[in-house]
């Protein structure tokens, strides 16, 4: 990164899973650098979802370097989830013609519950003992009873991957959802039931829809449920091919709270 920007800036790995992202700083100046980011970063800096977009380079081997400010903040705690803040850029992500237009333009194709249904079947297929294990077999057989119930025809982009901490507030109290390789097309429960389930008492569901901006109704609760239960088997994959011993314990015993409570 230091030929992108002059010896001169110290550049610091950022982590994350690809290794390809980084922060810089000179002086007072702050930037946060991903290398190859979907041009989709444009129209989120746009709409003001994530941090402004200062510029974009494209290098003679092709690889595109992108520039963030960088901004001091701190990720969401899980409490704070069940903020009106959260409601609303929710709302403006699932309402954003202009997000939608652009993921459009990318090639992107509606993800549809069968989609998700065949990706499940043949990640489990890796691992023959998760497909004998009755929590599993359960909940597999419950998503396709299900199928034909869940059908929503009015997808909007979803971000896929709404965890507290993907939510960053400034200092100066904006709020930004970051994070946008696995964004969709797709039914909002996706988003919606992520963060209902994981995050806010269910007494309180009915409260947060209407401050998101829809009527709380079974058809609603029917698919988030659905789409809950399916990143639930798709996490005890993720942790099985991790060795993650303690998480898969975890996300199981979730499964079986998602079975028992039906």
């Amino acid at each position: 990164m230091e030929y992108v920007l002059g010896n001169e800036w110290e550049i610091s790995p950022a982590g994350g899973a690809t290794g390809d992202a980084y922060f810089a700083q000179y002086n007072e100046r702050k930037l946060f650098l991903k290398r190859n980011s979907s041009p989709f970063l444009a129209v989120l800096s746009a709409e003001g979802i994530v941090p402004k977009l200062v510029w974009t380079k494209r290098l003679e081997n092709g690889d595109v370097i992108t520039a963030q400010h960088w901004l001091n903040g701190e990720e969401l705690k899980p409490s704070d989830m069940n903020n009106q803040h959260v409601a609303e850029l929710l709302h403006k992500i699932h309402h954003s013609q202009e997000l939608l237009n652009m993921l459009k333009r990318l090639g992107k194709q509606p993800l549809e519950p069968e989609d998700i249904l065949f990706e499940l079947k043949q990640s489990l297929s890796a691992f023959a003992h998760l497909v004998e294990t009755p929590e599993i077999q359960q909940a597999i057989a419950r998503l396709e009873e299900d199928l034909e119930h869940i059908k929503y025809d009015n997808k909007v982009v979803c971000h896929c991957d709404i965890n507290h901490n993907n939510w960053l507030l400034t200092e100066s109290k904006q709020l930004y959802l970051i994070d946008w390789d696995g964004a969709m097309i797709a039914d909002p429960a996706i988003d919606i039931g992520m963060l209902l389930y994981w995050y806010i008492k269910e007494e309180d569901w009915v409260e947060w829809l209407n401050r998101y901006g829809i009527e709380a109704s079974e058809d609603l609760f029917r698919r988030m449920k659905w789409y809950v239960t399916s990143q639930t088997i798709m996490q005890i994959i993720w942790y099985t091919s991790k060795n993650s011993d303690k998480e898969i314990k975890h996300w199981l015993q979730y499964l079986h709270h998602l079975l028992i409570n039906d």
